[in-house]
């Protein structure tokens, strides 16, 4: 689920490219399994990936971090791959795998020489059919996320951002916790709430398989029916519509980070879902204010004040609602309020100017280039196949979304950042230093 603060410095300006169309083809299985095809034989390689409808908003508000768990826990084994064998026959055969989390998804997936796609789909269909979870496998995994909390977040400068933004932001919505989740929670779990965890998300009928690189349809399409076909559909999956009342004051929060030595600002907005055109607008919002060192933040507030080292902005879009965050780390001498008033004036400039007509043919040609660069690497195009199926019902999105930027206005921008970027409806948190440590 990683989106780095510094995401958007490595997007820049430059000439359009020019994108080719997305081939794919695509089908859904008896029991409900969605599968998408795409065939490149440019390189002897193939990805196989499976993306699961869950994420941490599924859980339990009394059992956070199951999501992220079990994207750990299904690599233990199956009842045909045996416990620590897993990445081992990965590497025998020339193949790498990975797996990742978010508040809406999980994700796994192989990239492997094309003469192994076979293994691929055997080993995925494993994951799905005949995972074996014990409780070896439960308290092996605890160590493992424990680990991974302490290093990602409890002991990492500026680590816990986004789950401070999360608690203020969210109040009912489960995006209020982060998916790596309490531990204290892991920890009381029982053997029996993991196995109905895997049994209510880990069905067919709740995920999509994208075979994506070097193959031939025919054979694919035997090998997917033969491993994926004999499992079982699963109960449907009913999601409650859980809505936040609106933000109509500021809040204001603090937080102390023992691991860092200079504060920063963070201000953030609650936004629409990643499936409206509003949410788009702000990505293009974001572009403006922050992407690189010619834009409107960083030219007035970096250079040319030299009141920030660092600062940025970016729309982290997700399924239900989104966060329009704002960052900045001030120089010496400089406070985190000085970067409010000078953010503000940036932001109020937005909502009462158009931008020039070169900036915004500017803003086209970082979207086309963008667009080309995702689409460009087979990993990053088998995931943004299986996100457009999964999410948006709608596969070819990954040829015509980038239509949607474009048909986006100038007037657009400005009446967005009018409707969403307003000083009643941000939380401003102040995450500082741990107060009185030794710094």
């Amino acid at each position: 689920m990683k989106k780095s603060l510094l995401i958007l410095g490595a997007l820049f300006f430059g000439i359009t490219a020019s994108a080719q169309k997305v081939e794919f083809e695509e089908y859904t299985l008896n029991n409900g399994l969605k599968v998408v095809l795409h065939q490149d034989k440019s390189a002897p390689v193939v990805i196989t990936s499976v993306m699961y409808h869950v994420g941490a908003k599924d859980e339990n508000p009394e059992r956070t971090g199951f999501a992220h768990f079990f994207e750990h826990l299904l690599f233990e084994g199956t009842e045909n791959i045996e416990r620590g064998e897993w990445f081992k026959i990965v590497t025998a055969n020339g193949g790498q795998n990975n797996a990742n989390t978010s508040d809406d998804r999980t994700y796994y997936y192989e990239v492997f020489p094309s003469n192994n796609l076979e293994l691929a789909l055997w080993m995925e269909s494993e994951r799905l059919m005949h995972p074996v979870i014990n409780q070896i496998g439960v308290s092996t995994q605890n160590e493992v996320v424990k680990e991974e909390k302490r290093l990602r977040m409890d002991n990492q400068p500026y680590g816990q951002i986004f789950p401070q933004v999360k608690a203020n932001l969210f109040k009912k919505h489960p995006y209020r916790w982060a998916p790596i989740g309490s531990m204290e929670h892991l920890d009381a779990a029982t053997l029996e709430e993991f196995l109905d965890f895997n049994h209510k998300f880990y069905i067919p009928n709740n995920a999509v398989l994208v075979v994506a690189g070097d193959f031939e349809f025919p054979q694919a399409k035997k090998w997917i029916e033969q491993y994926f076909g004999p499992i079982k559909k699963g109960t449907p999956i009913v999601r409650e519509t859980i809505l936040e009342e609106p933000i109509t004051k500021e809040i204001r929060a603090e937080y102390q980070d023992p691991n860092i030595q200079i504060p920063m600002l963070i201000e953030a907005y609650r936004t629409p879902s990643m499936k409206t055109r509003d949410a788009r607008v702000l990505d293009m919002i974001s572009y403006i204010l922050s992407n690189g060192k010619s834009s409107r933040l960083y030219k007035k507030i970096v250079d040319d004040q030299k009141k920030a080292l660092e600062i940025g902005a970016f729309n982290l879009s997700q399924e239900d609602y989104g966060i329009y965050l704002i960052y900045g780390l001030p120089m010496q001498g400089y406070t985190t309020e000085d970067l409010v008033k000078e953010i503000d004036v940036e932001i109020e400039r937005m909502q009462t100017e158009l931008i020039s007509e070169r900036d915004f043919q500017k803003l086209q040609n970082l979207l086309e280039n963008q667009y080309v660069n995702e689409n460009s690497d087979i990993e990053g195009l088998a995931h943004n196949l299986a996100t457009y199926s999964l999410f948006y019902g709608d596969t070819n999105l990954i040829n015509t979304n980038i239509d949607i930027y474009k048909s986006i206005t100038r007037e657009e921008i400005r009446e967005v950042a009018k409707k969403y970027l307003n000083k009643n409806q941000r939380l401003i948190l102040d995450y500082i230093p741990e107060k009185g440590a030794n710094n």
